[in-house]
């Protein structure tokens, strides 16, 4: 994909995190895209629906995702968020998400910078 297209849809993450407008961000995801830990071979959400079911349990369960950056790498998208929730004031969490086809296919969330940029092939 190209650099300009892999931007606009990085644009629209940040919209549908930001706004927790998981219709939007439904329409972002490919059927298949996974979600998990950085080097899960088989990441506990494995489609669209399990995903969104991950982002609308924890919104139900009180935690907030507050969007601080969003930047894009090639095919990767890396989002810089505070996530708070009712047991914990704030802390930094990073997702890479990968995008093929005009569609988010993969996400891995980071509780380290220096994991999600390389990741996100940022210095590389």
């Amino acid at each position: 994909m190209s650099a300009p297209a892999v931007e606009a849809i990085a644009e629209k993450v940040r919209v549908a995190l930001d706004s927790a407008d998981l219709e939007l961000f439904s329409d972002l995801l490919d059927p298949r895209v996974t979600w998990g830990a950085p080097g899960d071979p088989s990441p506990a959400c494995q489609t669209r629906a399990q995903v969104l079911a991950w982002y609308a349990n924890g919104r139900a369960a009180g935690r907030r995702g507050h969007v601080r950056t969003v930047t894009t790498h090639e095919d990767k998208i890396l989002v810089a968020m505070t996530v708070t929730s009712p047991e914990e004031a704030g802390s930094d969490r990073w997702q890479v998400l990968t995008v093929a086809n005009g569609r988010v296919i993969d996400i891995r969330g980071y509780d380290e910078e220096v994991d999600a940029l390389a990741a996100a092939g940022v210095g590389t």
